[in-house]
Parts: C-alpha cells; sequence; structure tokens
C-alpha cells in the first residue's frame, strides 16, 4: 500500500470467468475509488486481433510468440470507457468481434504472451492505485494487491448477459453462448501457463443475482475497510 500526499493508496485484482462482469465492475470501481482502470483482457484481444489480421495461427505457438514482441498496446480513458490502441490504430471496438472472442483463450494460453502483457502490466500497477482485472491478476500478475476479488456467476447467467450484449446483433442463440462460455472456462483452466484459479487470499463475489452496482459497491467497500486497517 502506498501513501499519496495524506491518501492512501493500493492495488485491486479482480479475476473471474468469461462474462462474470468484471470490467464493468472494476471500471466503476476505479471510478468510484480514482483509481486508473486496466484491463487486461482487451490486451489479449489486441494480440489476437493483430495475429488474426496477419493470418498468424493461434496454435502455431512460435510464430505467435514472435509476433506478440512486435505489437505496440496502449490503454486509453475514454469519454465512454477505455480505449485501445494497437499499434497506433484505435481498435476497441474490432477487439470484441465474434472471431476474436473465438480465439482468444487459445492466444492467452501462449507463454510468450503472458509474458510480454504481464511485464507491461506489472509497469502499469507500479505506483499502485490500480483496478486491474483478468484471469491471473491475483495469482500471476499482481500476487501482492492489498485486496483480490474472484468474480464468478452460473454459466446460465453469464450467458444471458453477453446474449443481451450482442446475441442479437450478431445472430447468436442464447444455446450458443452457454456451450462457448462452458468451453472458455475449461480453456482458460486447463491451461499450462496461469491458469484460471482463485487466488487463496482473494474473496469470493457470486454476482447471479446481483446487480454490477451492487458488486461494485461490494468491492468499494472491501477497499475501503483495507484501507481503513492500513491507517
Amino acid at each position: 500500500m502506498q501513501q499519496d500526499g495524506n491518501v492512501f493508496r493500493m492495488n485491486i485484482a479482480i479475476d473471474g470467468p468469461a462474462g462474470a462482469g468484471k470490467s464493468t465492475v472494476a471500471r466503476k470501481v476505479a471510478g468510484q475509488l480514482g483509481y486508473i482502470y486496466i484491463d487486461t483482457g482487451a490486451m489479449y484481444r489486441a494480440v489476437t486481433l493483430s495475429a488474426l489480421r496477419n493470418r498468424v495461427e493461434p496454435e502455431n505457438s512460435a510464430a505467435l510468440s514472435e509476433h506478440a514482441k512486435t505489437l505496440n498496446i496502449v490503454l486509453r480513458p475514454g469519454e465512454h470507457g477505455q480505449l485501445v490502441y494497437l499499434n497506433g490504430e484505435d481498435v476497441t471496438d474490432l477487439i470484441r468481434s465474434r472471431e476474436v472472442t473465438l480465439s482468444v483463450s487459445q492466444v492467452a494460453a501462449n507463454e510468450t504472451v503472458r509474458s510480454v502483457l504481464t511485464d507491461m502490466q506489472r509497469k502499469l500497477a507500479q505506483d499502485k492505485g490500480v483496478v486491474m482485472d483478468g484471469r491471473d491478476i491475483g495469482t500471476s500478475v499482481l500476487p501482492n494487491a492489498e485486496l483480490k476479488v474472484f468474480l464468478t456467476a452460473s454459466v446460465q447467467e453469464r450467458a444471458l448477459r453477453r446474449y443481451r450484449e450482442i446475441g442479437l446483433s450478431q445472430g447468436i442463440t442464447l444455446e450458443q453462448l452457454e456451450k462457448e462460455i462452458a468451453s472458455r472456462d475449461k480453456l482458460d483452466a486447463e491451461r499450462d501457463i496461469s491458469p484460471l484459479v482463485c487466488a487463496d487470499d482473494a474473496i469470493v463475489l457470486d454476482s447471479t443475482s446481483m446487480s454490477i452496482d451492487e458488486v461494485a459497491a461490494a468491492i468499494v467497500n472491501l477497499s475501503r475497510t483495507k484501507l481503513a486497517e492500513a491507517k
């Protein structure tokens, strides 16, 4: 924990499976605390987008490793959320395509990709006051984060949320999304490099029956308790 003037700041790690609401919650928490929000999933999506554009197959580990080293990924705050730049191009919307979504787990399993991005993420958090979400933040990227939250929800609820977000616009059925999310859970949990697991010292929040605002408020309260204890 670090003191900035008379204010103590910490790093908050929010992990969890696909569709649990991590990014939305993390953004709200950062806004309420005046912290910096870092969407690590967007960084992996940017690598995936570039690989697909350049016809680098996600399963070609060697080629993907070399390709990742050439990329410049920058996160910037925007009027309606975080903006993602890939080699100077705004790819904020492009990285949310269905094609990227279906390939990002394979890319994220690449050891070199994770090493390159993890180094970037740690540098962003070195001055504290960061809310970072992903799948291995509390276990690998920021193992010393002062507050760790594992945010989850049922597969059915996560699929329903994703369906409301993209289902109608992309012509995907709820059943398809349930199968894809369950498959992604399996890939994330079984990968050899930094698998999706709940850190031993993380607080588990099941958001199945909670609103985004309720989850954000719970995490803000937890952070304020931690800060009060540090004074």
